[in-house]
């Protein structure tokens, strides 16, 4: 009975997840999905591996574990029978081919599906740039300083590399102009003020973090993205091209103590701001609580000369999608907390608030 119940939230996960798919232009993946719960009903190596992990919760993301595993088995040739029905490897996209070639992988036990299994995914997803960098235009503004960048669950550290990036509303546009990674014309319902803030430096931390720069970094990364669509996969590789001419310093080390030292050091003359972008599900309450009263606390001591800011792309607490871009702002004791704009978890059309 334990097990039909545990089999049962598994399946109810699967199929939350496939509503993601759905909603965010996978269709291979969704069809992915179905086959892993039938799959699932029948036993088999696919329920053995995911049986330990089967009453989780769906923010806990163990079918976009396992799914990166085998795309990083597809994507590093270890696995050429699932490699040829995966889209971004140039496979032909039949999922029900796919589920047959991951059946025999899953067999196996393949490290890389074990690997992926126990860690959070780590998607790094570039499309976010665009959301966090209209926050970055509106704490300048607000400002006028230079900006300290702290980002917290960095992974690759992609989105601390954003000014290297090119944003363009209407013809007026900041950061790198001639950048392969470009986010053009997504504002909707109005637009930040592209002014050009200046980020006088910046490091981030993760738990697990991954150099992007290097080749295997760049394989794990490349996994967590999904087959489709096309264009989110060359965007990845584009911004993992521009990381290797862009280093960035990621600590390996828990958000709440590292944050504690990053937000004790004062620079007159510069904003602090604290940056984040679908981390907030995978951290622990407590773990969570802690942060934020560190911020807080930060942001009591802040002044003119030296504000604290706090800028956030998550999930809507209560409907989970749209992800809202939030700001919360600190130039004296009071905080000002606005929601500039709502957005897809992937990117796209930004529906500007302000």
């Amino acid at each position: 009975m334990a097990k039909e119940a545990s089999r049962a939230n598994l399946l109810e996960t699967i199929e939350l997840q496939r509503i993601g798919f759905r909603g965010l232009g996978s269709p291979f993946y969704d069809s992915l999905g179905e086959k892993l719960a039938t799959s699932i009903r029948a036993d088999g190596p696919t329920w053995d591996i995911l049986a330990p992990f089967a009453t989780a919760p769906f923010e806990d993301a163990y079918v976009l574990r396992l799914f990166a595993g085998v795309h990083r088995a597809a994507l590093d040739g270890s696995a050429p029978r699932v490699a040829a029905h995966f889209p971004s490897t140039g496979g032909d996209g039949d999922a029900e081919s796919a589920m047959r070639a991951i059946i025999e992988l899953l067999g196996e036990s393949p490290g890389t599906v074990q690997s992926a299994l126990a860690v959070p995914p780590q998607t790094n997803e570039v499309g976010r740039s665009a959301s966090l960098a209209s926050g970055l235009q509106v704490i300048a503004s607000e400002t006028h300083l230079p900006i300290r960048l702290r980002e917290i669950g960095s992974s690759g550290g992609l989105n601390l590399r954003l000014d290297s990036y090119w944003y363009e509303q209407d013809g007026s546009g900041w950061g790198d102009q001639d950048a392969s990674v470009r986010f053009v014309d997504l504002w909707e319902g109005g637009a930040p003020a592209f002014s050009s803030p200046e980020i006088i430096d910046r490091r981030g931390c993760d738990r697990h973090p991954i150099d992007a720069a290097s080749a295997s970094g760049a394989l794990t990364l490349l996994s967590y993205v999904w087959p489709e669509p096309r264009e989110r996969f060359i965007r990845l590789r584009n911004a993992i091209e521009i990381a290797e001419r862009a280093p960035v310093v990621i600590d390996e080390e828990d958000a709440a103590e590292w944050l504690l030292r990053e937000l004790a050091e004062t620079v007159e003359g510069t904003v602090l701001v604290v940056m984040h972008s679908v981390v907030w599900q995978y951290l622990e309450k407590a773990r969570a609580e802690s942060i934020r009263a560190a911020i807080a606390e930060a942001g009591a001591a802040a002044t003119p000369e030296s504000p604290i800011a706090w800028l956030r792309l998550e999930p809507n607490p209560e409907t989970y999608a749209p992800a809202e871009l939030r700001l919360s702002l600190w130039t004296g004791r009071e905080a000002r907390d606005l929601l500039l704009a709502t957005t897809g978890f992937h990117g796209g059309p930004i529906r500007w608030c302000r």
